[in-house]
């Protein structure tokens, strides 16, 4: 990673559309230099220009890829773990082993493959900070979602943990579990079906990117003595992870 200023490093995985792009025009909109994450490199390397930021290709199912990654990353003082998602929605008696395959390598072992290998540079920055991406998923579970939702309970377990374990290490943990956001989310969970992915916002108004990258932004800007633990966001028609307010 090359970068002309001492501006302090922010590393954003996911980073290619999304949540993940959004956090990193926020993050740069802070003063920070971002590494943006993702396998889709065409369209990192568009923002990180924009951005004056840096493009690394990452998939975070893949070791050879993260050890490859945190090589180019010799300081960072944040780490957004963004990557992952959903696949299909199937009760659990007729699961699809690969989805579940997929999820759990994408929403756990990616988060915690990532997180391992830039601890040390989070920890070396004397200031570092972790944001996890999980979801109302991890608090709740629902009928025909177990692969995501046991993925993101695992996902915010090996979080909250860390929150323990590097107690008294300068380094932050903070969770932030949206509930329903307009992004692809749905579209990869449905296959790209883009009738069954609208359905799921229809007749109300959900999070934006930018709403989840704005907290992500406020989060990592509190004087580094404040940890805000774990931040639940949600629309204003949504209760719960199946209670929605359509009009």
């Amino acid at each position: 990673m090359t970068s002309s200023t001492d501006r302090p490093v922010a590393v954003v995985t996911g980073a290619s559309s999304g949540i993940g792009a959004a956090t990193a025009r926020e993050l740069a909109g802070h003063g920070f230099h971002v590494i943006l994450g993702a396998r889709r490199t065409e369209l990192t390397a568009k923002l990180a220009a924009e951005l004056d930021g840096t493009a690394v290709a990452l998939d975070v199912t893949d070791i050879d890829s993260v050890t490859a990654f945190a090589a180019a990353i010799p300081t960072a003082r944040v780490l957004v773990n963004n990557a992952g998602g959903a696949r299909g929605m199937a009760p659990v008696t007729v699961a699809d082993e690969e989805h579940w395959r997929w999820m759990w390598e994408t929403n756990v072992l990616g988060t915690l493959r990532v997180t391992k290998a830039l601890l040390p540079a989070l920890v070396g920055s004397g200031d570092g900070h972790i944001v996890t991406v999980t979801s109302v998923a991890a608090f709740e579970t629902y009928d025909n979602g177990a692969g995501y939702t046991s993925a993101k309970h695992a996902q915010a377990a090996l979080h909250r943990t860390l929150r323990g374990e590097l107690l008294g290490q300068p380094v932050r943990l903070t969770e932030i579990a949206p509930g329903l956001v307009e992004t692809e989310f749905s579209l990869v969970r449905f296959d790209g079906d883009t009738e069954k992915a609208g359905k799921v916002y229809a007749g109300l108004t959900p999070l934006t990117a930018e709403d989840v990258a704005d907290v992500i932004g406020f989060a990592v800007t509190r004087p580094s003595h404040v940890n805000l633990d774990t931040i639940v966001l949600k629309p204003r028609d949504q209760a719960s992870a199946t209670r929605v307010n359509r009009s």
